[in-house]
């Protein structure tokens, strides 16, 4: 096989594996190395600089580094597919330092897989859980014919009690990266809506290079205060089941037809979920994440616990709670709220015996269902709550193709 035809033939295999991620640049970059592949000439930067990122003829490499970064940026995702999801593959495609072109050559023996990432929001919360958990089973053993029992013994507890899968209790998390004002000096932790992970910060950096250097990507994660107290309610009902703790961003589609699903945390954080969560509920999410819409009656439900202040005035937040069957017979949980004191209500009302039966009573005891809550507290103190709303859920909308048009927010 000719050189060309191998580096085209390699070329499909990484574009369908996705590993180049949804740069633009990043994905321009790679298919104009792979047709220049096919010919003597090898492109410079300048012509790089020209032809895929639309610099005028001014361009001056030493005043502009998005040519290098964005070589540097496609060389490390390609030792990446190589190292993982490409290890199987007899060849393999990489860029020679300091040049700008693809080259194909024969894999030797598949290296060891990479360290999985540190993240120790990952170590922290997993550890808090496993502690609750220890906790919780002797909470139980000791409690068998009390409240907790009759938690147990209730949907969508006892499905999950009497399921033979794994159970995933997945936690909502959000990205953060570092930046440091060249100007200033000052570094800061951000959070921004439109970056969400390790990749979209590559390319964010990569259509942005005079962003080089500005942002760092410091593999942290955060979780709201909230999750921590709604754990502390629902670790003691899931104890003695096979449970693993993953963060919402690590979340597969595999993850979610092979195991049972509990989720915690903010409806924002749900990830890999929203499609599911919010394709057959009456409930759409607003303008922002701080706000559910009910679509029958039309009625608004704002949060009032998000943006800056306090003071001692008491606020209204919602929470929420549905279960309804996976995409393969499993069981899906979710446990969510608009900020903390919404999370909060929601996990005690579906770990409580009066008001878990008062859910069900509403929902008229049917397979799957849901529930909306609102809560009153001041700063994060959740004073009390009461049940909204609870109806069935039509599990056939929840997989299907016959779902409404979904949009999201940004968040």
């Amino acid at each position: 096989m000719a050189a060309d035809e191998a580096i085209e033939e390699q070329a499909a295999v990484v574009r369908a594996s996705g590993a180049l991620g949804r740069s633009a640049g990043l994905n321009r970059l790679f298919d104009y190395l792979v047709d220049a592949s096919g010919s003597e000439v090898r492109p410079k930067e300048v012509e790089i600089a020209l032809a895929v990122f639309s610099r005028d003829s001014g361009f001056d490499g030493a005043q502009d580094a998005s040519v290098r970064v964005a070589m540097h940026r496609l060389r490390r995702k390609l030792e990446d597919f190589y190292a993982g999801p490409g290890r199987d593959q007899p060849l393999r495609l990489s860029i020679p330092k300091g040049e700008y072109r693809i080259v194909a050559e024969l894999q030797g023996p598949a290296p060891l897989p990479p360290k999985p990432p540190r993240r120790w929001p990952w170590v922290v919360a997993a550890v808090a859980v496993v502690v609750a958990l220890h906790a919780g089973v002797w909470a139980f053993l000791a409690g068998r014919g009390g409240e907790l029992g009759e938690v147990r013994r209730s949907a969508p507890w006892a499905e999950l009690a009497r399921s033979k899968r794994p159970l995933i209790l997945v936690v909502g998390d959000y990205y953060i990266f570092g930046e440091t004002d060249p100007r200033t000096g000052v570094s800061r932790l951000v959070r921004e809506y439109g970056i969400n992970s390790h990749e979209d910060l590559d390319a964010w950096i990569t259509e942005n290079p005079e962003d080089v250097g500005r942002f760092r990507d410091l593999d942290l994660y955060y979780l709201p205060v909230g999750a921590a107290f709604a754990l502390k309610d629902v670790s003691p009902v899931v104890a003695g089941e096979d449970v693993r703790v993953v963060m919402a961003s690590d979340l597969t589609s595999d993850m979610i037809r092979r195991n049972d699903i509990v989720y915690v945390g903010y409806f924002s954080g749900l990830g890999a979920l929203r499609d599911p969560v919010f394709g057959a509920s009456r409930l759409a999410v607003g303008d922002t994440w701080d706000e559910l819409v009910d679509t029958r009656s039309g009625t608004t439900y704002a949060s009032q616990e998000g943006g800056p202040g306090g003071g001692a005035d008491t606020k209204r937040d919602y929470g929420y709670v549905s279960s309804f069957p996976g995409p393969q017979g499993n069981r899906i949980v979710v446990i969510a709220g608009a900020r903390d004191m919404g999370l909060m209500q929601a996990a005690e009302a579906v770990t409580g015996a009066d008001t878990l039966k008062a859910l069900l009573r509403q929902a008229k005891d049917a397979p799957a269902f849901e529930a909306l809550y609102e809560a009153e507290g001041i700063r994060r103190a959740n004073l009390g709550g009461r049940l909204l709303l609870a109806a069935p859920l039509d599990p056939n909308r929840i997989w299907s193709g016959a779902r409404r048009e979904l949009r999201f927010p940004a968040g």
